[in-house]
């Protein structure tokens, strides 16, 4: 993907582009030029080329090529401007921040995980399963292992079904784990890239554009979701906008630019929309209505103003539209099922209140922050559950943000538009929690818009409000940048150059990345993930493993190993049939309760350390064994087989 050149003196810009910088000459030649400007040699089109050859040489600039080079020369110098291009250097740059702001995460791919046990386990489980689904029963993904004897429980939570191939190399926990933590990894990388993306197709400069992306990346209110790749996992929605903007030939410096469409990049921007909507639902239902009220916006504006547009765009953006829709409809669908055939797994307004924002949430850290977070102590310890609710966006670009309402690069209008789009995203974002119980903004989405009563965490929308502050941002230094350049410009001494600022000057703008980076630290830990107490691959189930509930998850994970039917397993929600046998298992190993469940259809059941009651696990007689039950004693659990001969 390619995008506007910052300048001559910029190391990144190396290939001319097709969108429209925001500091280029007019590509006119101008039809009066001020007398100092013209360059005395003569007059007419040779006074142009002589004017352009003396900017070339004032410039540095090597003469053009006069013989055509010899293939292995030629290949060379498209290597080298390949190295030199500016976004493989933002490509690299990407890479070695997320690596960075994660570590040590990948000296320790193999055996820790992000933050918790909890969460990620889950998560790294449902990979495992997407993997084996697609390699032995393509058609069985959506009846998981777990959560027996349930239909449909892949759909319990979010599928990540956008990172199946990645999943494929998933054979064992062991390169779950891997896989899981090289996708952690990955999303701060992307979601950098394609935010950096995105603000320069929009025509900000390459130090705003970088400080926005950075901060949209690597936003506080992350480190409190570090056990959701699911909501991580962002960087597409940015990277789809760019590519959609591009392909239509439109940013907000240059505006639409006929000739500048692209129908690839078109058809590219609706397959990354739908595979970041194949990631999760959770993300993938405000960024459906995104697009579609974005799409409502311009076709309006085509009513009105009649822009010429190519078949080739109306043809992208029909297939493209289609197949985008048309995958979206089919993962609704299956979602519809599942609400449909659970209705415990429908949230009231008082349930999504509980994890709504409050009106000081987005000035309020996690916990997880290693500069703010110890400070906002206080404030957390008010709100009914902070992980959800501490949604600090970062100070560093509050302050950018709220320059950039008052002097930026962007027009007026556009200001006032962008700054209504944050306000309309925080309204709904509070949840229930907003003026009237969210009545004007968030009840009336959750009341008439389909699928929205799904979403549990209103204030995940937090990604958009983050990405607008962005924007926002990177117009203030763009703003900076080009007042730089117009001043030197200004008091140059040979009025024949075109003369722009310093490169020092410009590397003073990238300053605000080292503050944006610093509020996104994490004091959290990695978490080192146990290994499976019994042999998974060797239990008869169905299985049932107690004590069941929270640390369900580890249970998913170890699971992979074998995929043995368990009746264990943690979602979204908890459905009913599952929570009727975790009630028949109360009182194990007594009598009932082994009846109780050998008529649930229950094989085997597995008790971890400390978890029989009023048992002692070093000393356990083996007398007190139920009648009829195989039992088996390891230093790490104890078998009952119910179904023993």
């Amino acid at each position: 993907m390619t995008a506007p050149s910052e300048d001559r003196e910029n190391p990144m810009a190396t290939t001319k582009p097709d969108t429209e910088p925001a500091e280029r000459e007019p590509e006119a030649t101008p039809p009066a030029r001020p007398a100092d400007e013209v360059p005395r040699t003569g007059t007419g089109d040779s006074s142009i080329r002589d004017h352009e050859r003396w900017q070339r040489f004032a410039g540095g600039e090597d003469p053009p090529e006069t013989v055509k080079p010899g293939r292995l020369r030629a290949l060379g110098r498209a290597l080298r401007r390949a190295a030199r291009s500016e976004w493989t250097i933002a490509g690299l740059t990407s890479v070695l921040l997320a690596l960075a702001m994660t570590w040590p995460l990948a000296k320790h791919l193999d055996d820790r995980i992000p933050h918790d046990t909890g969460d990620p386990l889950l998560l790294t489980y449902i990979l495992g399963w997407v993997g084996h689904a697609l390699r032995e029963n393509p058609a069985g993904i959506w009846d998981t292992n777990s959560f027996w004897p349930l239909d449909d429980a892949y759909l319990f939570t979010d599928t990540l079904m956008g990172y199946a191939p990645a999943a494929l190399l998933i054979t064992s926990p062991t390169s779950a784990l891997v896989v899981y933590n090289v996708l952690y990894i990955a999303t701060f990388a992307l979601a950098f890239l394609g935010a950096y993306a995105l603000l320069r197709q929009l025509g900000a400069r390459v130090a705003g554009s970088a400080v926005g992306a950075a901060a949209f990346a690597y936003a506080p209110w992350k480190l409190g979701q570090a056990g959701h790749l699911q909501v991580l996992s962002s960087g597409g929605i940015a990277l789809a906008l760019a590519m959609l903007a591009r392909g239509h030939g439109y940013s907000l410096r240059g505006g639409f630019k006929p000739e500048r469409q692209r129908p690839g990049w078109i058809l590219a921007g609706w397959l990354t929309a739908l595979w970041q909507f194949a990631i999760g639902a959770g993300l993938g239902i405000p960024f459906v209505y995104l697009l579609l009220g974005i799409g409502v916006v311009v076709g309006l504006h085509w009513l009105a103003k009649r822009p010429r547009l190519r078949w080739q765009t109306l043809a992208a953006n029909g297939i493209g539209g289609s197949v985008f829709s048309l995958g979206v409809l089919w993962i609704a669908d299956k979602h519809a099922v599942v609400a449909s055939a659970y209705p415990e797994a429908v949230r009231d307004a008082e349930y999504i209140s509980w994890f709504s924002p409050t009106w000081q949430s987005f000035i309020i850290a996690p916990q997880e922050s290693r500069v703010w977070g110890a400070a906002h102590e206080a404030a957390r310890a008010e709100l009914t559950w902070a992980p959800e609710q501490a949604l600090l966006v970062g100070f560093t670009l509050a302050a950018l943000a709220l320059a950039g309402l008052v002097w930026s690069c962007w027009t007026g209008w556009q200001r006032v538009w962008l700054a209504l789009g944050g306000a309309v995203v925080f309204a709904i974002a509070m949840g229930p929690n907003f003026l009237d119980d969210g009545s004007w903004a968030w009840a009336l989405l959750y009341e008439y818009a389909p699928g929205w009563d799904a979403i549990r965490t209103p204030g995940r929308l937090a990604i958009y409000l983050t990405l607008i502050l962005a924007v926002l941002a990177a117009g203030t230094l763009t703003r900076i940048a080009d007042e730089a350049d117009d001043l030197s410009h200004r008091a140059r001494v040979d009025k024949r150059l075109k003369v722009k600022a310093p490169k020092r000057v410009h590397a003073l703008l990238f300053l605000p990345i080292g503050l944006v980076l610093w509020e996104g630290l994490t004091v959290a830990p990695y978490a080192e993930v146990p290994e499976a107490p019994v042999d998974m691959s060797e239990l008869e189930g169905p299985v049932l493993f107690l004590p069941a509930g929270g640390n369900d998850t580890k249970v998913q994970y170890w699971s992979l190993d074998g995929f043995p039917e368990v009746a264990n397993g943690v979602a979204a929600f908890t459905p009913d049939e599952q929570a009727g046998i975790r009630s028949m298992s109360m009182g194990f190993p007594g009598e009932d309760a082994i009846t109780s469940l050998r008529e649930a259809g229950i094989e085997t059941v597995v008790v971890l350390p400390g978890s029989l009651p009023g048992s002692d696990w070093a000393g356990m007689d083996t007398e007190l064994d139920p009648y009829g039950v195989e039992v088996e004693r390891t230093d790490t659990a104890v078998v009952y087989d119910l179904n023993a001969d």
